[in-house]
Order: C-alpha cells, then sequence, then structure tokens
C-alpha cells in the first residue's frame, strides 16, 4: 500500500459534473477499470471527510482487518479478477463491508478468473423494500391510527432475536425455501397476483437447498414473518405528491392522500449464516487459487515482523465457476427467496392487523437493495 498524504490522494479523483465523481487508476493497487461515485453536496463532503481522516492515520497496515473509507473500498472492488467497465458507487455510498454500500460492480461470467464476493451482496441477503397500496385514504385511517400502529405492532416480531408468529417446523422450511413464493401462496400469506409485482417472479432459479448449511436453516426457521431490527421497519404511508401520473397509475396510485404500507427487510439470520459461511470457504479459496485482494495481502517480511498470519479479506472471494463460488450462488439465491416468504408473511399480517378497515390491499412492488441477481454475463456485455 502507498501512503500518500490527502492532497495527494484527491488528485486521483476528478469532477464529471455537479454530482459525478470518477477515481482514476493508481489511486489504489492494481486497478482494472476506474471507479464512478455520484453524490450530492452533502454526502461529497462525508466522503472526501473520512479520506481526509484515514491519510492523517494510514501506515503499512492501514484498513487491514479495519476501517477503510468508502472511496478506498469503491477503488479495491474496481481491482478484483473480472470486473467490468467501473466499480460505480450510487447516490447513497457510505463504508460498507469489502464493498461500500450502494457499491456496484459487473462481472464477466465468460472470464475463467472472475470472481463472486459475498461483500457485493452483503449479509442481510435481499435486504430491500416492499409497497402494497390499499384502497383506503388518509381520512379513513386518521380516527383510528394509533389502534392500527398498536395492531402492527401486535402483530409483526421486531428486534434483534425476535421469532415469528407463523408456525413453522422443519419440513415447512425446506419447502418455503424450493417454493419460493409459491409456498406462500399456497398457505394463504399471498395473492397470485403479487408474483407478477415480485423480481422472477418470487422464485428466481439456481436455487438448491442442499447448498444451504444446517446452521443457517436453524438459524432462518423461527424468523420468518419478522421484520429484525437496524433500519428495517413496517410503516403505513400517504402518497403525498404524484410526480409521474402514468407510471403512478400503472402501479394502482391513483391520488394524493392514499395509504401504502411499506416494509423494509431481509433474510436475516439465514442470510447472514450464509455469508459468513461463504467467507470461510472463500478465504480458503483464495489461497488455493492465488487469488489477491488489496484488503488483505500484506508484504511477507511485515507479516514474519508481526508474528502474524495474512488478516482476513472483508473481499473474500472465489473463481465464479469454482465449487465454492456456485455453492455461494445457489445458497444466496435460497436466501432471496427466504427474504420474499418473510415479507409476504409480514404483508400477511399487516392485512390481518387492518382487516376490519381495508376493503382490498395489493403488491405494488419488491424492490431489493442489494438482490445479487445473476445478471452478470449480460450487464457485462453492455459495459464491454
Amino acid at each position: 500500500m502507498v501512503v500518500r498524504t490527502y492532497e495527494e490522494e484527491c488528485k486521483y479523483v476528478t469532477r464529471v459534473d455537479g454530482t459525478c465523481y470518477r477515481i482514476e487508476k493508481g489511486f489504489v493497487d492494481n486497478m482494472r477499470v476506474p471507479g464512478i461515485f455520484y453524490v450530492n453536496q452533502q454526502i461529497k463532503e462525508l466522503l472526501f471527510d473520512e479520506l481526509r481522516q484515514f491519510s492523517k492515520t494510514s501506515g503499512a497496515a492501514a484498513g487491514m482487518g479495519g476501517f477503510l473509507p468508502a472511496m478506498k473500498q469503491l477503488a479495491n472492488v474496481a481491482a478484483l479478477p473480472g470486473i467490468v467497465g467501473k466499480s460505480i458507487a450510487l447516490p447513497d455510498v457510505h463504508a460498507g463491508y469489502g464493498f461500500a454500500i450502494g457499491n456496484v460492480a459487473a462481472f464477466d461470467m465468460s472470464d475463467p478468473e472472475a470472481v463472486v464476493s459475498p461483500g457485493g451482496v452483503g449479509f442481510d441477503i435481499n435486504c430491500g423494500v416492499r409497497l402494497i397500496r390499499t384502497n383506503l385514504f388518509e381520512k379513513d385511517v386518521e380516527p383510528v391510527k394509533e389502534q392500527l400502529a398498536q395492531a402492527v405492532f401486535d402483530h409483526i416480531p421486531v428486534g434483534v432475536g425476535s421469532q415469528g408468529i407463523i408456525p413453522t417446523n422443519s419440513n415447512d422450511l425446506e419447502e418455503a425455501l424450493e417454493m419460493g413464493i409459491d409456498w406462500s401462496l399456497r398457505e394463504g400469506y399471498s395473492w397470485p397476483e403479487d408474483k407478477e409485482h415480485c423480481e422472477e417472479y418470487g422464485r428466481m432459479l439456481q436455487a438448491d437447498p442442499r447448498k444451504v448449511s444446517s446452521r443457517a436453516k436453524k438459524r432462518g426457521l423461527p424468523q420468518l414473518g419478522t421484520l429484525g431490527a437496524g433500519n428495517h421497519y413496517a410503516e403505513i404511508q400517504v402518497v403525498d405528491e404524484i410526480f409521474d401520473a402514468r407510471a403512478a397509475s400503472q402501479m394502482g396510485l391513483e391520488e394524493k392522500g392514499q395509504v401504502v404500507v411499506m416494509i423494509h427487510s431481509g433474510s436475516r439470520g439465514l442470510g447472514h449464516q450464509v455469508a459468513t459461511d461463504a467467507l470461510t470457504a472463500m478465504d480458503k479459496a483464495m489461497g488455493r487459487d492465488n487469488i489477491r485482494t488489496n484488503d488483505r495481502f500484506l508484504p511477507q517480511e511485515l507479516l514474519s515482523l508481526l508474528f502474524v498470519d495474512q488478516p482476513h479479506s472483508q473481499l473474500s472471494c472465489a473463481r465464479i465457476d469454482s465449487q465454492e463460488g456456485q455453492d455461494y450462488l445457489a445458497a444466496m439465491v435460497i436466501s432471496l427467496r427466504a427474504n420474499t416468504i418473510s415479507s409476504n408473511d409480514v404483508f400477511s399480517s399487516i392485512a390481518g392487523s387492518c382487516s376490519k378497515l381495508c376493503l382490498g390491499q395489493s403488491l405494488v412492488d419488491d424492490v431489493p437493495s442489494a438482490p445479487g441477481r445473476l445478471q452478470c454475463a449480460s450487464l457485462a456485455d453492455e459495459l464491454k
């Protein structure tokens, strides 16, 4: 790692326009493509302040196993084998685990050197939002909003370690992971038309429940129908403004004041364990296949001086076509299904909470913020 002052670091970052910045090759070692990030003034100041603080404390082992600013993470992703086009950070960018939060990258699946990294998907696999429309308006809910809020709290388990109220045994979980949203339909937690508003119709291919460890299934078993903690939520919201009437109409959002429900959740313990299992296996695969990432490999002379082994890499990865890579992709897709099912169960709980008020509800869209969809090949072709 090259140690530079903040001013020297900034020479590698150029402004493209009012909201777009480009990180040139050389910002970190081994960059294969440039980095691009999109920010407003507030996020821009936070990112550059991160870099300033990092520059003050950086040394030979800076960032190894510890904090890295988002710009460095973005650039480290640009150094991964098989990346195509550029390493991109969307406007919600901030420091994450391996990948920055909001960091998007495409990898050419036809490249035998290309890798898959759980850091690019995250631990809460398929964490995202779901919007449900109702036929209610603010005036309908206003008189009973406190009772409705309490009913939602009563029916939806929240918090770390929370357990769902949906009766589920191990056989039910196996069937749910295999069937995806079709399990929710069979059990009465969804309507048939909901499938049309879920990515891949709520049942992505490439899934293989056998690739999910018993530990992951054990953690996921009691959590179907729960929200979790952190930034997860279930909110009863009101349409305040319509900016595109045609698009809103297609989603059944017709006018201001319409009541909708938004759910933000993920695959919880099951997804976290899938990522943990994959990182452990990929750490070993990296040594076997001689895969090097910028956040892991220290000079051998420094390791000898410190009497330590190579630190764990937050960018642990494996060749896409390796056994470890294929196992992770199959288990990751199972985690996508788990979140789809769990969100359906939460939706069902909310519907039950307001059944005395709502004459009709329907899913508008199910949008993962960290989906890990298997679109690498087609996206890579577009970026070449």
